[in-house]
């Protein structure tokens, strides 16, 4: 579903990415871990070309990611991204936060695209508070409409930049329960995140990376329990410790 062959970028002089290479099949759900700077969040934004690669290929379902104009705004379509911040539109509700993506872009009739957010809404949690503006909900809340609004393009894959290290410690397990929900149901996810439970609990994979580079690609049971490199053993004594 996402296949990547050794991808290249740079910020300047500094070397993000190195020659990176990875397949994540269809319906499987990678963890992203590492410490900070290590190109983690980097690696996900390439994938719907937020970020341009300086070199190698990137190919979402079989297609190569476009450089631009329509066929990237269509591939884009096929990718859904929850980011750190929330990113809604502040000056519309959250049921029209939902329905516009599926309107403007997809072509849905509005009385569709209503009915399909307000079960999205329900999926997530918050169909009660889809007539309010996002500055009326908690950061959780937030998050939890940013993904529906995500699926409302009934994406073929998700991918999750940090989508929890802005919340309160109490909001974290409502955003991570719906993430959660979506990996038992199939959805291909790659999640950039710092919650272990959560890499344990519902991940086929664990990535760490440090450097710009894949250290270690392995089961959640196996990097947890016995990781190979002394990378990720440091990195997971300095956060288990804690």
């Amino acid at each position: 579903m996402i296949r990547m062959s050794a991808v290249d970028k740079h910020f300047g002089a500094l070397h993000v990415l190195k020659g990176i290479t990875l397949d994540v099949p269809r319906g499987q759900v990678v963890v992203v871990l590492g410490p900070s700077g290590s190109g983690k969040s980097t690696l996900c934004r390439t994938i719907n070309r937020l970020e341009p690669i300086d070199a190698g290929s990137i190919a979402v379902d079989g297609t190569p990611l476009p450089a631009e104009g329509r066929a990237l705004a269509a591939l884009r379509a096929d990718v859904g991204m929850v980011f750190q911040q929330f990113n809604l539109f502040a000056h519309k509700t959250i049921l029209e936060n939902v329905t516009l993506g599926p309107t403007k872009v997809r072509g849905l009739a509005k009385e569709q695209a209503r009915k399909e957010a307000i079960g999205l809404l329900e999926r997530v949690g918050i169909a009660d508070q889809a007539d309010k503006y996002p500055a009326q909900l908690s950061g959780g809340q937030q998050q939890r409409a940013a993904i529906a609004r995500a699926l409302a393009m009934k994406p073929k894959v998700m991918l999750f930049d940090e989508p929890t290290s802005a919340l309160d410690p109490e909001m974290v397990n409502e955003v991570l329960d719906v993430m959660t929900s979506l990996a038992a149901e199939g959805m291909t996810m790659l999640v950039v995140t710092h919650e272990m439970g959560f890499a344990r609990r519902a991940a086929h994979r664990v990535l760490f990376m440090s450097d710009g580079e894949v250290v270690e690609d392995s089961t959640p049971e196996k990097f947890f329990s016995a990781p190979e490199s002394d990378r990720a053993k440091d990195f997971l004594g300095k956060i288990l410790t804690h």
